[in-house]
């Protein structure tokens, strides 16, 4: 594994780590988030970035009075361009307003290398399974087709693969033999809801640093 995860620095709750979440939809983890750090924490949510100009988390800033923005896919037929112009337009704001960690809470665009290459260490992101088993976009859809008796959630560090960075942290949850990916879902959910939250405060407090404040990419917590 690479050593190249560079974290953020540590935060207080008098000056917490500025937070940068990118959503795509509805924003439930967000809103449990933003519920969290109304005691204060080392982390705050500063601004919230969706692609989708409808997307419901940019609702659920406005009426906390978090900073929001709509960034559209540019009009550009060619996909590797319109990402990378896309991702400028992402990291002009971003810089624009100091943040310091990047938090994916149900973003569902893939982050680019060009991206990473300049934040690798400080983005975050939950995935609905126990990483390394079940990465990738349907999940629920393959703990169950698989028949496994057990799921959960898992906190990782982004890296330039689909959900293969260092893993930050993981909660379990039983499947259930009638479940459907409806109702595994919203029980993984509960337990994204929790877990997230805690694993921002380690990042964000120097948990996961050595002396050399780099990640140590075996570390796990379940």
């Amino acid at each position: 594994m690479s050593s190249e995860f560079i974290l953020p620095r540590v935060g207080t709750k008098d000056n917490p780590v500025r937070l940068a979440v990118f959503i795509s939809g509805g924003g439930s983890g967000l809103k449990s988030l933003i519920e969290y750090q109304k005691t204060p924490r080392v982390h705050i949510t500063s601004l919230v970035i969706s692609e989708k100009r409808n997307a419901g988390g940019l609702k659920i800033a406005e009426k906390n009075e978090i900073l929001r923005f709509h960034v559209p896919l540019p009009t550009i037929s060619d996909k590797t361009e319109m990402r990378l112009e896309h991702e400028k337009q992402i990291q002009q704001i971003l810089e624009n307003e100091n943040i310091e960690l990047i938090v994916l809470s149900g973003y569902m665009r893939i982050i680019s290398p060009w991206l990473i290459s300049k934040w690798k260490g400080r983005i975050v992101n939950i995935h609905p399974s126990l990483l390394p088993n079940f990465p990738g976009a349907h999940a629920h859809r393959d703990v169950l087709a698989a028949g496994s008796n057990i799921s959960g959630c898992t906190v990782h560090l982004v890296d330039e693969g689909v959900d293969t960075g260092p893993i930050l942290g993981q909660s379990r949850v039983d499947v259930h033999p009638d479940d459907s990916i409806k109702s595994l879902q919203d029980r993984v959910k509960i337990e994204e809801h929790k877990l997230y939250p805690k694993i921002l405060d380690k990042i964000c407090s120097g948990f996961y640093f050595n002396l050399n404040q780099k990640i140590d990419s075996h570390f796990s917590e379940v």
